[in-house]
């Protein structure tokens, strides 16, 4: 392709390891023409490196939000000093704003262009490796394991986009102008079987974990992602077949501590237990996160979060926050259970307008670090616990229930809790729902549940009913209640951003 691009869409940031500085430096920009850039191996490895970067938008500002948020797990903690914020707002309150399919929410719409940016940059590498020589004697094995990681990368990408909105432009070359970018939109079904093409090419060309660079995608990340398809696809023996063979491959296995599982801010990153995750950098380099700044409860003094956050120039923070753990989810955990104390933590804030100005935050991300808002630890997204619940599920969906109880009981042992008492298949069901939704809390997964179980209506009307009957108890000052259209939209998917129906005549 002899159309220019612009090389900032290929910037060369890393997500590798972050003790790896080689993949830490950011290439200058500049204007090429991919027929002049795309001429050697290292070429396509910065390229490459360029596709994960969206990952770290995407989970630092959208995906908990449109994921964990818009769920019964989390809620945001009303100021109503602050004003409106509508858009994590609506997300959170099921009121998603919806004219013709369409929304002008920003979060759903920086979901959807991170999403594509990934995509952009995956069909770009995609489009050349295969006319590239590359040198030396594993040249062929390096070309394999780049087109591996842009395969996973795109059909992640178009995964979360299946799943978020159930329909999408599919793009499978690059764009080379806006009018080529206006594509009819693809189905659930069509983008279902792209995502499965392109996870079964990881599959074959990745390495395992133990063979792969930290952080990048592996044939293990690659089969989980695939699994979880075949998950929501309800295709139990096929996911059981790849779930199987993860466990089977010895590359993973359970941290003993459940606070281990999770990277702090400088370390512990891509551990043992760790399928994919998304990797940042805590400092000046513009690598870094600030998740858990946005999940605080505010207004919060310097000297209330200074133990929080463990940081030597802590800032007081006012305005609104998000993702605060529901009474529901808190009251989820078994007496005994380990992962509570680990994953939730309460605060006292002084300035709270809220009679009893206690609140829950998100323990799990608050790792201490040296920056204000500046951190450092990696987002997971798949950890071995899922793979170990999604075996268990798949077994006992298939009406081996027997064959289920041990994996289910790997990560309940972990947690400090005794043998599952569930004999039944639906026992089991249940004791599997409720497993992942402690195991995997503020992981972005409960939405995606409530959705693939066709859970959503009746969990959320009960949810959104126990809200509005009890705003105090759902982080509201005396007085202040949900607004009038809460829990008005219980669509299992998104409405498409507005503002790129301007784009094309498709949507």
């Amino acid at each position: 392709m002899k159309k220019k691009i612009i090389l900032a869409s290929l910037i060369g940031l890393a997500v590798t390891s972050c003790n790896n500085d080689k993949f830490l430096t950011v290439i200058p920009q500049t204007a090429l023409s991919s027929a002049t850039f795309f001429t050697k191996e290292a070429d396509f490895v910065q390229a490459v490196n360029a596709t994960y970067v969206p990952l770290r938008a995407m989970y630092n500002e959208a995906a908990w939000a449109m994921e964990e948020m818009h769920s019964d797990n989390t809620y945001y903690a009303r100021n109503v000093l602050f004003g409106a914020v509508e858009n994590t707002q609506n997300i959170a309150d099921f009121a998603i704003l919806n004219a013709g399919g369409l929304t002008a929410n920003t979060i759903v719409l920086n979901m959807y262009r991170l999403n594509y940016q990934i995509i952009a940059r995956a069909n770009q590498v995609l489009s050349v490796i295969d006319k590239v020589e590359f040198s030396g004697a594993a040249g062929a094995e390096s070309k394999n394991n780049l087109k591996g990681q842009a395969h996973f990368l795109r059909g992640f990408a178009y995964f979360q986009l299946a799943r978020l909105f159930g329909k999408a432009p599919m793009h499978l070359t690059p764009v080379a102008n806006r009018e080529e970018a206006a594509s009819p939109l693809a189905t659930t079904a069509d983008l279902y079987n792209q995502v499965e093409k392109d996870l079964l090419e990881g599959v074959k060309l990745l390495p395992v974990k133990s063979k792969q660079e930290a952080g990048r995608a592996t044939s293990g990340a690659a089969r989980t992602a695939l699994a979880n398809l075949y998950m929501v696809q309800k295709k139990w023996a096929e996911a059981e077949k790849l779930l199987a063979e993860i466990v089977a491959s010895g590359e993973y296995s359970l941290m003993a501590d459940y606070n281990d599982a999770f990277s702090t801010t400088s370390g512990n990153k891509n551990n043992r237990e760790s399928v994919f995750e998304v990797q940042y950098l805590e400092g000046a380099a513009g690598l870094n996160g600030n998740q858990i700044y946005r999940f605080i409860p505010t207004p919060i003094t310097a000297e209330e979060l200074k133990p929080i956050t463990g940081t030597s120039n802590p800032q007081a923070i006012s305005g609104e926050n998000n993702n605060i753990p529901t009474p529901d989810l808190i009251a989820a955990y078994e007496p005994g259970d380990k992962r509570k104390d680990i994953s939730i933590g309460s605060v006292t804030l002084s300035q709270s307008l809220r009679e009893n100005k206690t609140y829950p935050y998100i323990k799990k991300y608050a790792r201490t670090h040296a920056q204000h808002n500046n951190t450092g630890q990696n987002w997971p997204i798949y950890r071995y616990a899922e793979v170990l619940l999604f075996l268990a599920e798949a077994l006992n969906e298939q009406g081996k229930t027997g064959e289920a109880v041990p994996y289910l009981n790997q990560v309940r042992s972990r947690a400090g809790l005794a043998a599952t008492t569930a004999a039944s298949q639906a026992a089991m069901r249940d004791a599997i729902y409720r497993e992942r939704r402690v195991e995997l809390a503020f992981e972005n997964k409960r939405w995606y549940d409530l959705v693939r179980t066709g859970r959503v209506k009746d969990v959320i009307t009960a949810y959104g009913a126990r809200i509005k009957a009890n705003p105090q108890d759902y982080y509201f000052p005396k007085g202040a209640v949900p607004p009038p259209n809460a829990f008005t939209n219980l669509e299992d998917y998104y409405p498409l951003p507005a503002v790129e129906a301007a784009l094309t005549p498709h949507f």
